[in-house]
């Protein structure tokens, strides 16, 4: 419990998860709390005045549970050309003041009536499975999935290789061209595969194949992914907050320098 007069330790923001140098339109969308990140590029936004036609799209449960409803209206209405599109899935059709609220979910018609133009840059951020069907519906809409950036806020159940029950899926070769880098072994797994830098991480490549891993904040920040490296050199991008114990990485944020051997 902090009380008055505590210190603490507290890092900068991390990830990539950020607003783009871009004066492409924007669309931000997200499901409960995970409003948190996109509010900040809002805030963003509404400091520079920005002209670029802006979409807020959030979805929540009902009017008790929409998270910085007030402030993100307020914000939205420093903008020169902001849309804000509200939807409750559990709360009876709103007031007639409030046509910006609607009872459901964002469908395909619903995006396609709001007139998001194809060169939209958009920021999705929710549980994983309300990602996908949105992120899938902008793509119906012509967006490019390049300029689809979506964030978790929580981790998928966390494995435990060789200790705990996995998924019945063989590991395998990552889909796609093979790369041109050094070869990465899972030693646990069986699978040796050169590397490619269409991957973001050495985790990125496991997920790829298949391969049973830990993780949480994907930044190198909580150490959930700490991986025994048998062999090999690695990078971090970004750095972690704390380095793990030597002989040990962080697979979330690293890439390799050498051929690796991972204890996975």
């Amino acid at each position: 419990m902090l009380r008055p007069g505590d210190l603490m330790d507290i890092a900068s923001p991390r990830g990539t998860f950020v607003l783009e140098e871009s004066s492409r339109p924007v669309v931000l969308v997200s499901a409960g709390i995970g409003a948190t990140p996109v509010l900040a590029m809002l805030h963003r936004l509404a400091a520079a005045r920005d002209p670029r036609p802006v979409w807020w799209i959030h979805t929540a449960h009902d009017r008790a549970h929409h998270a910085f409803a007030d402030e993100a209206h307020a914000l939205l209405a420093q903008l020169p050309n902001a849309h804000e599109h509200i939807y409750y899935t559990a709360e009876a059709a709103p007031h007639r003041d409030e046509p910006h609220i609607t009872q459901g979910r964002p469908t395909t018609r619903s995006l396609a009536a709001m007139g998001i133009p194809t060169d939209t840059d958009a920021y999705l951020c929710g549980p994983p499975a309300f990602m996908d069907d949105l992120g899938a519906q902008l793509r119906d809409l012509g967006l490019n999935p390049a300029r689809i950036h979506t964030e978790q806020f929580s981790a998928l159940p966390a494995i435990n290789p060789g200790v705990t029950p996995t998924a019945s899926i063989r590991p395998h070769q990552p889909p796609g061209p093979p790369g041109t880098g050094p070869l990465i072994t899972f030693a646990r797994s069986g699978i040796t595969t050169p590397w490619s830098p269409a991957h973001s991480s050495l985790l990125d490549l496991a997920e790829a194949c298949d391969i049973p891993t830990r993780w949480s904040c994907r930044t190198g920040v909580c150490h959930t992914c700490i991986t025994h490296l048998v062999a090999g050199d690695i990078t971090y991008t970004p750095q972690p907050l704390e380095p793990p114990e030597t002989g040990t990485i962080l697979v979330c944020c690293s890439q390799p320098a050498t051929e690796v051997v991972l204890d996975l």
